[in-house]
């Protein structure tokens, strides 16, 4: 969505590549993202593990465009194939809840999806999609 928050309905298309390793003996991963924007290609990587006792992933991405800053932790469970995962962050300037979901996942793809809630939750705004495909 090109303007979170705003009730656009707007979208820009666009392609991208993500390099993911395992880390931590398999208790986690990392990936290198090349994001291809319109006219504003950037990297960003995610830090991404996993806490057996609490059966609990946590998520940090990190903007390249600001790298000297990690975003706060996404934490959440995939449960029956599906992965949600929460936080609750600020975005200009206003405190809201982020929600990730993890979709159609394959050995071959995957999908996630990114939403803001500027009131606690009541109402979600989609404002991400990515389909993932495995290159061989």
């Amino acid at each position: 969505m090109q303007k979170r928050l705003q009730d656009d309905t707007n979208w820009d298309v666009f392609g991208g590549t993500c390099d993911v390793r395992p880390i931590l003996g398999g208790l986690g991963n990392v990936d290198d993202n090349v994001i291809e924007l319109p006219g504003d290609a950037y990297r960003a990587a995610t830090l991404r593990t996993f806490d057996p006792a609490a059966r609990r992933w946590s998520i940090w991405w990190i903007d390249g465009r600001n790298s000297a800053t990690i975003d706060v932790p996404m934490r959440g469970t995939f449960e029956a194939g599906v992965g949600t995962f929460l936080c609750e962050d600020v975005f200009d300037g206003r405190n809201i809840q982020v929600h990730f979901l993890w979709s159609r996942i394959t050995e071959k793809s995957a999908r996630w999806e990114q939403a803001f809630s500027p009131d606690g939750g009541k109402t979600w705004e989609t404002n991400w999609i990515m389909d993932f495909a495995r290159q061989v």
